[in-house]
């Protein structure tokens, strides 16, 4: 992409806003919530997600301390609606004994945290890797950051915008570098391109009346 970038990605966001209308998007009641759900939702369809979420929301323990205490075993089965509940478990509880090692289990004082230190720590967490970390600063923390997922790869490769050596930080930086740094724009795009993607850039992708079935719009620069 040449020196249309800026605009073709914000062409991109309008074609995909007038189309769908906004998303909304994270579905929880807290940050925390949305914390855990980052953490859940790897490898797993949210619906799942969310029965796991009413188990630990049932059991009362859906908070830094509930979550902290549980023994991981009991904490394994609350979550096996999610799948890789065994390996599941033990990503949440790292993530608890971060927090409260790092934070006294407040997620308001990590968030106070300046974004690129905080993301470098979370990054350490057994575990989380650079989705999970950045749906937590982004849709948990409100911290200006994009997030990539593989439906965001799976649409920008099907362009040809992307190449398939192209790294999550590759990709982030396309749309950081083209987009104003807002977290509500950051938020609705990513949902918007999730949104794209499970209802026509499936696996079995569906071409015919797609938002973008003439193609990724590329700006003439003008």
């Amino acid at each position: 992409m040449g020196g249309g970038e800026e605009r073709t990605i914000i062409v991109v966001y309008q074609k995909l806003l007038n189309f769908f209308g906004e998303q909304g998007w994270w579905p929880a009641d807290t940050p925390f919530e949305v914390v855990v759900g980052a953490i859940l939702t790897q490898n797993t369809a949210w619906r799942n997600v969310e029965r796991a979420i009413e188990n630990l929301k049932r059991e009362g323990i859906l908070s830094p301390e509930g979550l902290k205490d549980v023994e991981t075993s009991r904490l394994a089965e609350l979550l096996r609606p999610a799948g890789y509940y065994n390996v599941k478990a033990r990503r949440l509880k790292n993530f608890m004994d971060f927090l409260h090692r790092e934070y006294g289990g407040d997620l308001n004082r990590m968030f106070s945290e300046p974004l690129h230190t905080l993301r470098q720590k979370i990054l350490k967490v057994k575990g989380v890797g650079f989705e999970t970390a950045d749906s937590i600063l982004l849709y948990a923390g409100g911290k200006p950051i994009f997030v990539v997922d593989a439906y965001t790869k799976r649409i920008l490769a099907r362009h040809g915008v992307i190449t398939d050596g192209a790294s999550y930080q590759d990709i982030q930086d396309l749309f950081m570098r083209n987009l104003p740094r807002s977290v509500p724009l950051y938020k609705e795009y990513h949902a918007l391109l999730v949104k794209l993607a499970k209802t026509f850039c499936k696996t079995k992708f569906v071409c015919t009346g797609c938002p973008l079935e003439e193609g990724w719009p590329i700006s003439n620069g003008k």
